[in-house]
């Protein structure tokens, strides 16, 4: 008779296992973030910004796999789908979209790398710059940017896009970002997916835009107020404005009645002069 042999699980993984099972119970969100190519320097710099906000753990898919599947949370099972490599989990009692933020606000920019891809259109300023004449006017020159001697130093004459959103960024643009000490791309914690465990909501393709929200915002509220205005709805925002509009209102109706007043007038005035002119002919057949 064959006898089943027990995988011994060392004493190290079991107690991460527990600590794990014990977060998935007790903290509110559960989020996936991406650390491919982040320099381990980077990730200690964020975890230590973090720190109050957020417990990081960086565990082997098993391990967590087994804390998912041991913490009694049938829903956090949905969660296993979006673990990859490369990968970190952290478990916070902010909200998912909250922990999220944090994670955006804490990048750092980074250096350009041949064959990466623009995120937006790149472009060197004109202006003074810290290098000196030589190689770097041909490498400047190269990618399309204009240059002059000023007080020994290079001065860019005019701005130039040297590389546009989309395009794969080349040796000769790279070294010139490098040079120019710019910085178009940004590393750190990248958010993916977060799991609720307060809710029992599991969201997807995290998406945080600070600056794009704000102009939607800014957009939304523009186009809001004058409609606003236009339907006569009444709130601190509209009431000075709607205000105004009732006085335009009110002179554009007192011009209108003084008009309509200087026609009857008018139309007095035309009719006694008739009157007139009848009597005074009336008065000339009788005599």
């Amino acid at each position: 008779m064959k006898t089943k042999t027990v995988e011994h699980i060392p004493e190290k993984k079991t107690k991460l296992v527990k600590e794990l099972i014990d977060l998935i119970k007790n903290k509110k969100t559960i989020l996936i973030a991406s650390i491919k190519n982040l320099p381990a320097s980077q990730f200690q710099e964020i975890g230590k910004k973090l720190r109050d906000k957020a417990i990081i753990k960086f565990p082997k898919k098993n391990l967590i796999f087994r804390s998912i599947d041991n913490s009694g949370n049938e829903a956090v099972k949905e969660l296993k789908e979006q673990i990859k490599d490369s990968m970190a989990i952290l478990f916070s009692d902010l909200d998912s979209f909250d922990l999220a933020l944090e994670l955006v606000k804490n990048k750092n920019p980074a250096k350009a790398k041949v064959g990466q891809v623009a995120p937006l259109d790149i472009e060197v300023e004109a202006g003074m710059t810290d290098l000196i004449p030589g190689p770097a006017i041909s490498e400047l020159g190269a990618v399309g940017v204009k240059t002059k001697v000023t007080n020994s130093k290079l001065e860019i004459i005019s701005n130039k896009i040297i590389v546009k959103e989309g395009e794969k960024i080349s040796q000769g643009v790279a070294d010139v970002m490098a040079k120019l000490d710019i910085k178009p791309f940004s590393i750190g914690f990248i958010p993916l997916s977060a799991f609720d465990t307060k809710e029992g909501k599991l969201y997807l393709d995290i998406q945080i835009n600070r600056e794009g929200t704000l102009e939607e915002l800014k957009s939304a509220y523009g186009k809001s107020l004058p409609f606003a205005v236009g339907i006569g709805y009444i709130c601190e925002d509209t009431i000075k404005l709607l205000i105004g509009k009732a006085g335009m209102h009110e002179k554009a109706l007192e011009k209108i009645l003084d008009k309509k007043e200087e026609k009857t007038e008018e139309k007095k005035e035309d009719i006694k002069s008739e009157e007139n002119t009848q009597e005074n002919k009336t008065g000339e057949e009788t005599k």
